[in-house]
C-alpha cells in the first residue's frame, strides 16, 4: 500500500472511515451513516481528537450536544437534520460505544433505548472487519484487508499496552513509515509510554503523590508495570522506602536509577532526605569503597571520623601535623570521589586535598641568600603553600569544620610562614631593604595599556585570576617588591604609571606621599588629576574611556574585606574576583587590546590570629599590625628601615610573622614574601571591539543554478557553500566556496543535474566551523 508523505496512524483511521460511507451510486442510494460499534469500547479515548478531524462524527452516549453526542433518539434527531445547532459534513459516523455489530442486527433483543438507531444498518453501512466482527486497535493495525497490515505481536501483554497507548496519546500520532519497519509489541510500546523508567523512578521517589496526580491512571498502571518488571518491586506494595534502600545499593538496573540520580540530583531534590534514612550495611573491618558510595550516613560517619582527627593537629609539631594529614588523606580522600561531595557535603574531605598539598609543600621552605633569590624561590613553589591554605579554609563552612580545618593548617602553616619571613628579613637586613625597582612611567606604557588596580591581590590570588582571565587573550604573569612599608597609601603610588612624580616628606602622615610637583598630598582627587594631567585616563567604576590612549581604573576589594572579614576572605574569594574579571571582560569589550593589572601589597592570614609582638607605646609615633613609625627619640629594632618615599620616616616591622596587635586574622604593612612580593599580571587580549554583532542569515534567492546569500552581521573571512550534507564539505555542490563580499556573496551550482534537489546553504567562520545553516532546493523560485 501506498502511503501518502506525513501518513500517521490517525490519517489512516480517518481515511478508512470516509472510505466506509461510500457505496456504488449504480447500485444503491447513498448511505444515511456509518455505524462503528464498538463492544469493549477500544476507540473511545480517541474520540476528541478523531471527533476534529471528522465533521461528521459524532457518538452515542450521554447528552453533550456540543461534543456532539448525544442519546438514540437525539442522534436520530440531529442525523434527520433536525437539529439546527448540530450539522454534518458528509456523510455520519456513529461511533457507538459498548455496543457490537450483532447487538444492533438482532433488532427483536435490541435493548429499547438503542432501537431509534436499528433502522439505520438498513440505510447506512458498519465499518466493521471482512468477517463482520468490530474493529478493535490490533486488529485494524494488523489486517490487510482494510486495516494497516503492520506487525502487531498478539500476545496479551501487547494487546493490553495497547490499550494504554491509545488511551495516553500516543498511538495515533505515530508515523506510518516508521511503523511499517518495526514489530509492534509489549515491549516497544512501553517504551513509548514510558520512554526514561530510570528518570520516572526517581520522579516518583522524590514526590510520589504529584508524579501518580500529575500521570494519570494509564501511566500510573504503566509505571507500575516496569517498576515490577524492571527493578523487581511493587511501588504500591514496597513503597518509596524500599525503592530507597535499592537506590543506595545500586545493583543490577538499579545501578543505571543511581547513575541517573548522581548526574541530575539537582532535579530531585528529595531524594537525599530519603537515602540519609538508609543505615549503610555492615561489610567489615575493610569495606570496598565503592559498596558505601551510596549512603549519606557513611560519608557522614566519614566526615566526623576526619574532623577528629583534623582537630588532633592542633596541638601536634609541623611534622606530625603533615604525617597526620597525609594518613587522613589515604582513609578519607577518596570520598571527594562520592556524590556527596559534588552536593557539598563533604567539606572537610574536599578541604583534606588542600591540607594534602599544604603538607607536602610545607616541608620545603623558600631558599636564597638575596630577596631576589627568596623571590625566584617563592615564585617557582612557595606560593603553593598559601594557595592550598587559602584553599582549604575556603572549602567549609559551619563553625566546626572550620575549626578542625584551621587547627591542622595553623600546625603546618604558621611554622612556615615564620621561617619564610624570617629568611627574607634577614636578606633585608644584609642589603638594607628590599631591592630597589625603577619607578614605573607614563612612557613605559605602551599606547592601548590599560592599568587595573586590585587593592591586596597577593601572588597566589594573581596565579587564579590569571586561570580565569587566559581565555581573553594570553597572559604573563610576573612579580616586583612593592615599598617598605607594605600598605595601600605607598604601595598604590608606587605601582602606578606616575609614580616616578610622587614623592614623600617626614611629616607625611599614614604612609601618604605627595605630588612632587607641587608638594600636595596624594589624596584621591589629587592622584586622579595627576595622570590625567600625564595623559592617563583615571577611569570611574564602569567607564571605559579612550582604548587607543592609556588609562588606569580600579576593581575588587580584597583587602578592605579581609580587614572586615578575616578569615571569611578565604571562602569568599571567587566572589571577590569576580568584580576584577567582569571589569576585565568589561574593558577588552570596549576595545582595550592590553590589560595590566597591579597592586598594591599581599597579606597574611592565620586563623585565632598572628602571634603578638610587643612595642612599647612610648616609642611609636603610629603604630599598626605589622609596622610602626619610631619617634624620633626611639631607638630603632633590628627591623628598623626607612620609609621608600622618605627614608628619614624611620618604620619599625614585627619580626617574623608577629603582629603588634593581638588577635588579628589578616594583616599586612610588614615584612615577608606574601606582604612584599606583589603580582603584575599582563593581559593581551584577541578579542575584537565591542559585543560581537550576531550574524544572521536574512536571504537565500535563485535564479537558475545561481544563488545569492546575504548575511547580516558577516566578518571579515567568513564563507558560504552549498552542500547536500550541512557538515561534510565533500558534499559541496559549488563551483567554489564564497567569501562574504559586503554581506553578500553569490554561488553557482556546478552540475543541472542537481536541480530542484534538496541542500542546506551553511555560513562558515573563517577557521570552516559552520555559523549558520539553512534548508533550501536548488533552483527553487
Amino acid at each position: 500500500m501506498r502511503l501518502p508523505p506525513g501518513a500517521t496512524v490517525c490519517s489512516q483511521l480517518v481515511t478508512a472511515l470516509q472510505a466506509a460511507s461510500k457505496v456504488n451510486s449504480h447500485a444503491a442510494a447513498p448511505a444515511a451513516a456509518v455505524l462503528w460499534p464498538d463492544k469493549e469500547r477500544q476507540w473511545q479515548t480517541a474520540m476528541p481528537a478523531l471527533k476534529s478531524l471528522l465533521p461528521g462524527l459524532c457518538e452515542l452516549g450521554s447528552y453533550e450536544p456540543d461534543g456532539r453526542r448525544g442519546p438514540a433518539v437525539w442522534l436520530k434527531c440531529a442525523l434527520a437534520g433536525l437539529i439546527p445547532e448540530v450539522s454534518f459534513e458528509g456523510v455520519p459516523i456513529v461511533y457507538l460505544p459498548g455496543v457490537s455489530r450483532a447487538e444492533l442486527r438482532a433488532i427483536e433483543s435490541c435493548p429499547r433505548d438503542l432501537q431509534p438507531l436499528a433502522e439505520l444498518q438498513y440505510r447506512g453501512v458498519f465499518w466493521s472487519q471482512a468477517n463482520a466482527k468490530d474493529w478493535t486497535v490490533s486488529a485494524f493495525l494488523a489486517s490487510k484487508s482494510g486495516g494497516l497490515g503492520l506487525n502487531v505481536a498478539q500476545d496479551n501483554a501487547t494487546q493490553e499496552v495497547l490499550g494504554q497507548a491509545l488511551q495516553a496519546g500516543l498511538l495515533l500520532e505515530h508515523s506510518m513509515e516508521e511503523l511499517h519497519n518495526r514489530a509492534i509489541n509489549a515491549e516497544w510500546l512501553l517504551s513509548l509510554l514510558a520512554p526514561n523508567p530510570a528518570r520516572d523512578l526517581l520522579l516518583w521517589m522524590n514526590a510520589p503523590e504529584a508524579a501518580r496526580q500529575d500521570w494519570g491512571l494509564v501511566l500510573w498502571e504503566v509505571f507500575a508495570k516496569r517498576c515490577k518488571s524492571d527493578f523487581g518491586f511493587d511501588p504500591l506494595a514496597d513503597g518509596v522506602l524500599v525503592a530507597t534502600e535499592r537506590l543506595a545499593k545500586g545493583e543490577g538496573k538499579w545501578g543505571a536509577v543511581a547513575v541517573l540520580y548522581r548526574d541530575s540530583f539537582a532535579s530531585f531534590p528529595n531524594i537525599f532526605g530519603l537515602l540519609s534514612k538508609v543505615q549503610p550495611p555492615q561489610f567489615g573491618l575493610f569495606p570496598e569503597q565503592d559498596q558505601l558510595a551510596g549512603y549519606p550516613q557513611a560519608n557522614e560517619q566519614g566526615e566526623a571520623a576526619l574532623r577528629y582527627a583534623l582537630s588532633a593537629c592542633a596541638v601536634m609539631d609541623a611534622p606530625q601535623a603533615r604525617a597526620a594529614v597525609a594518613a587522613a588523606e589515604k582513609e578519607h580522600g577518596f570520598r571527594r570521589g562520592w556524590l556527596w561531595a559534588r552536593m557539598g557535603r563533604s567539606q572537610l574531605a574536599t578541604a583534606l586535598e588542600h591540607l594534602t598539598e599544604l603538607a607536602q609543600c610545607s616541608a620545603n621552605v623558600p631558599v636564597g641568600q638575596t630577596p631576589s633569590e627568596l623571590a625566584v624561590s617563592y615564585q617557582q613553589t612557595g606560593w603553593r603553600v598559601d594557595n592550598a591554605a587559602l584553599q582549604a579554609l575556603g572549602c567549609v563552612h559551619s563553625k566546626s569544620d572550620l575549626e578542625a580545618v584551621s587547627g591542622a593548617m595553623r600546625a603546618m602553616y604558621l611554622p612556615w610562614l615564620e621561617e619564610a619571613a624570617r629568611r627574607l628579613q634577614e636578606a633585608v637586613k644584609e642589603t638594607g631593604g628590599l631591592t630597589p625597582v625603577e619607578l614605573s612611567t607614563v612612557n613605559a606604557l605602551a599606547a592601548g595599556t590599560c592599568t587595573v588596580f586590585v587593592d591586596g591581590l597577593r601572588y597566589d590570588v594573581a596565579m587564579r585570576l590569571q586561570q580565569r582571565i587566559s581565555a581573553l587573550g594570553t597572559t604573563k604573569l610576573s612579580a616586583r617588591w612593592t615599598s617598605l612599608p607594605s600598605v595601600t597609601a605607598s604601595g598604590k603610588a608606587w605601582c602606578s604609571p606616575v609614580a616616578a612624580f610622587i614623592a614623600g616628606a617626614a611629616d607625611d602622615v599614614d604612609f601618604e606621599p605627595r605630588v612632587a610637583a607641587d608638594g600636595k598630598p596624594l589624596s584621591g582627587h589629587n592622584f586622579r588629576k595627576l595622570l590625567a594631567e600625564h595623559g592617563v585616563q583615571p577611569l570611574g567604576k564602569h567607564e571605559c574611556g579612550d582604548p587607543q590612549g592609556r588609562a588606569w581604573t580600579e576593581a575588587g576589594d580584597l583587602d578592605h574585606y579581609g580587614h572586615e572579614h578575616g578569615i571569611r576572605l578565604a571562602r569568599d574569594m571567587d566572589t571577590q574576583l569576580d568584580q576584577v574579571v567582569e571589569r576585565v571582560n568589561e574593558l577588552c569589550d570596549a576595545g582595550w587590546r592590553r590589560i595590566r593589572i597591579v597592586t598594591d601589597h599581599g597579606w597574611l592570614l592565620i586563623p585565632y590570629g598572628l602571634p603578638k609582638s610587643d612595642l612599647a607605646k612610648h616609642q611609636a609615633e603610629t603604630r599598626w599590625g605589622r609596622c610602626a613609625v619610631l619617634k624620633d627619640s626611639a631607638h630603632g629594632t633590628s627591623l628598623t628601615f626607612g620609609w621608600d618615599w622618605c627614608k628619614d620616616v624611620q618604620v619599625a616591622y614585627a619580626p617574623g610573622v608577629t603582629n603588634f596587635i593581638a588577635g588579628a586574622e589578616y594583616a599586612h604593612g610588614g615584612i615577608s614574601l606574601q606582604e612584599c612580593l606583589v603580582p603584575v599580571l599582563e593581559l593581551n587580549s584577541v578579542g575584537t571591539s565591542g559585543a560581537a554583532s550576531p550574524v544572521v542569515l536574512k536571504a537565500v534567492t535563485w535564479k537558475g543554478l545561481r544563488c545569492t546569500v546575504v548575511v547580516e552581521g558577516a566578518s571579515p573571512g567568513q564563507r558560504v557553500d552549498i552542500r547536500t550534507e550541512a557538515a561534510l564539505a565533500s558534499s559541496s555542490l559549488v563551483a567554489s566556496v564564497k567569501l562574504l563580499e559586503g554581506g553578500k556573496a553569490s554561488l553557482a551550482v556546478a552540475d543541472d543535474e542537481h536541480m530542484d534537489a534538496a541542500a542546506v546553504v551553511v555560513v562558515l567562520d573563517s577557521k570552516g566551523e559552520i555559523l549558520l545553516k539553512q534548508a533550501t532546493t536548488v533552483g527553487e523560485k
